[in-house]
């Protein structure tokens, strides 16, 4: 293989653990030391067994290294194996490696540093083996195809290996189409460099199981014109200007004019911006207290198909012009499963721009291609976007719908996030009347139907309540998960089904006190230590629970490791040490602790962009200890996966509920304890909100 046309190697690091199982080891590497996440290109998880043939999960890293680097790594081991040699007899452990760390004089300084022996040491003690990465199977068709970060301009590497790619063909650095003749020279000769790759043709779901026509839809008379209500965006296919409520809506197509577009490209599209105008006027059960909206639909897509490359271009173009739009809905999607490792292009698009624009995308999770049941079906593209607020389908009796596919997405980050009415079955009030012409309307079911209702909610909650997209998800995904168990999550309904009405997500229960707080982390641990939590006769009585959702960069040249920064939350009591005593026992950042990371994913969701704990509610009540100042606190600590990357300055959104265990109210005595400690208590009144919204939204007019 000539690496040497690329003057390196790409190099596959295999790693039994994660984490040191030796506290004195992990820690003797310090802050200086250079860790194997310090250079990721690419990481994944393979399963491997052992001579037991007990299976072993194994992170595998893939990195680019220089020639150079791999010539000064190779002496920096004979220098090492010399060492342990002449002084350890060629066996060194543990308490060897931490004499020297703590020894004074370092013998060998002038053949190798003394943090430089013990990181050596340290990976050689981790490392599994190395390998070149190669493609695991040969492409010969368009497609969408991720290589490798090399350090080298992406378009004069492809030309070594005589392949010229033009400019409008790269969506980013590393990620660009290549057609089937590009994809296989590439393979064909440097097949290591491909990271990821998706082929790039996919077709809307069908949807249509069953149409019925009613002619509730067909008086015009029957929708007022439009004020200043909030303005959604729509990328979808094409929207019929004919309908009922086109006044509602400022339709664009995005396609070349020379594309002719029949019927049928328009009835998806309209279909889901119906739901979002108007949706409760034909599903009166579903009425959510929204009102209407007004729309702003992009035609980006025919009903047979459509290029995933050309799409990706459309919506970074479409939102970068329209940034007076906040809440995106997004319900197209692709047949084919996601892979277990892979991230789509879509995804990684969605997300990037959502850290760009500060918008937020309620995104369909995608049907079977069939409509039939396939339990093991993963979730088709862009639903694998971890920033997206993705949303599955649920039957009108609350059931996963038979055409439900399913997550989680690179092995661990749980999509959907939740789930909502979506319908299913064969008679027309077990589905969704839509609209998609003038004609009236037609009952169907699909994924698609399900996520414009969450789209008005949320909507509802950043144009009118004036919530953050971070606080707006967290509320949404906290009235979906109630007090559900600490840790479960679906991989068909996410945290749950949202509540039908807008104010079973705003109000609360006499006996429960809920708040939010916002914040932006700027250093290492962002915390507040002085939340008055009533105490009753010297103890809480009250179970809590928290809901945290941030936006953070993200990197498909990761793999698995997608996420590129972590925020870790500690809430609970201050104990008289200083300490929180976390509602979870959340010990993974406290020094002296180990833990696995499997573990630290599984429990505590670590790298997760959305963060919930929540205690279980018992039969028999047991007040919480009220320590001596008396406080609760959060400590959220910001932790980035490459060290040398300058640390993100990002937002977070938490909602926090506390429920009282006698069922008493308590709301006005917080309130109380909060401003007497300087607190700004605002109390969020819908109906109020809403009337300042319509206030603020006037135009003025001068004499």
């Amino acid at each position: 293989m000539k690496h040497r046309d690329i003057d390196g190697a790409l190099v596959s690091v295999h790693y039994t653990r994660v984490v040191p199982k030796s506290n004195r080891l992990r820690s003797l590497l310090g802050d200086n030391g250079k860790k194997p996440t310090d250079s990721i290109c690419g990481a994944k998880f393979e399963m491997e067994k052992d001579a037991k043939g007990a299976e072993i999960q194994k992170h595998v890293f893939t990195h680019y290294v220089s020639l150079t680097a791999i010539e000064k790594t190779i002496s920096n081991l004979k220098k090492v194996v010399a060492i342990i040699d002449e002084d350890y007899h060629g066996t060194i452990i543990a308490d060897d490696i931490e004499k020297i760390g703590k020894d004074k004089v370092y013998e060998h300084d002038d053949e190798i540093k003394r943090t430089n022996f013990i990181a050596i040491i340290l990976d050689a003690y981790y490392v599994d083996r190395f390998a070149v990465d190669m493609s695991g199977e040969e492409v010969a068709e368009d497609t969408i195809v991720t290589i490798y970060k090399t350090g080298i301009d992406t378009k004069q590497l492809l030309q070594r290996f005589g392949i010229d790619i033009l400019e409008n063909k790269i969506i980013d650095e590393t990620t660009l189409l290549l057609n089937s003749g590009q994809m296989q020279t590439l393979y064909r000769r440097a097949p290591y460099l491909i990271s990821m790759y998706v082929s790039d043709f996919t077709k809307i779901n069908r949807e249509d199981i069953l149409e019925e026509k009613s002619s509730q839809f067909h008086e015009k008379a029957m929708i007022p014109a439009p004020e200043r209500e909030p303005i959604v965006g729509v990328i979808d296919t094409h929207f019929d200007e004919n309908v009922y409520f086109h006044e509602w809506v400022e339709y664009k197509n995005m396609l070349p004019r020379e594309i002719d577009l029949e019927k049928k490209d328009y009835y998806h599209g309209t279909a889901v911006t119906s739901i979002i105008v108007d949706g409760p006027k034909g599903n009166p059960t579903l009425d959510d207290g929204c009102g209407r909206f007004r729309v702003r639909h992009f035609g980006v897509a025919t009903y047979g198909g459509f290029s995933s490359f050309a799409v990706l271009r459309f919506i970074r173009e479409i939102v970068a012009n329209n940034q007076d739009i906040k809440v995106w809905n997004l319900s197209l999607g692709s047949p084919l499963p996601v892979k277990d490792s892979f991230i789509s292009p879509e995804a990684a698009e969605l997300d990037r721009i959502q850290r760009e624009y500060d918008v937020i995308f309620v995104v369909a999770g995608t049907n079977t291609p069939d409509g039939e049941r396939h339990p093991e079906m993963k979730i088709g593209a862009p639903a694998d976007s971890l920033n997206a607020l993705v949303v599955n389908s649920v039957t009108m009796e609350g059931e996963s719908a038979s055409y439900t596919r399913q997550g989680p997405v690179l092995s661990f980050f749980h999509k959907p996030d939740l789930c909502y009415y979506g319908g299913d079955g064969s008679r027309p009030e077990s589905k969704i009347a839509v609209c998609i012409d003038e004609l009236g309307a037609v009952y169907r079911a699909g994924t698609s139907f399900a996520a414009p209702w969450i789209t008005r909610k949320l909507a509802y909650l950043i144009n009118v309540m004036g919530f953050s997209r971070e606080v707006a998800k967290a509320l949404l995904i906290d009235s979906a998960a109630k007090w559900g168990a600490n840790g479960k999550i679906s991989d068909s309904l996410g945290y749950g089904i949202v509540p039908k009405r807008i104010e079973d997500i705003l109000h609360t229960s006499d006996d429960e006190i809920k708040f939010f707080i916002t914040g932006t982390t700027e250093d290492y641990e962002t915390y507040n230590y002085n939340l008055p939590v009533p105490v009753v006769n010297d103890k809480h009585p009250f179970y809590a629970r928290a809901v945290m959702s941030y936006f953070p960069s993200c990197d498909r040249n990761q793999g698995v490791d997608y996420t590129s920064t972590e925020m870790d939350i500690h809430f609970g009591r201050v104990q008289p040490n200083g300490k929180l005593k976390a509602i979870d026992d959340n010990k993974q950042s406290e020094e002296g602790q180990a833990m696995y990371e499997g573990d630290a994913r599984s429990i505590y969701r670590k790298w997760d962009n959305i963060k919930r704990i929540c205690e279980k509610l018992k039969d028999r009540a047991v007040p919480r200890k009220s320590y001596a100042s008396g406080m609760w606190g959060i400590s959220i600590l910001t932790k980035e996966r490459v060290t040398t990357k300058e640390r993100e300055n990002l937002q977070f959104g938490l909602v926090i509920t506390l429920k009282e265990m006698y069922g008493k109210n308590r709301m006005d005595e917080f309130v109380k304890n909060c401003m007497a400690h300087g607190w700004l208590v605002n109390r969020i009144d819908v109906q109020n909100q809403m009337d300042i919204y319509a206030q603020g939204e006037e135009e003025i007019e001068f004499e």
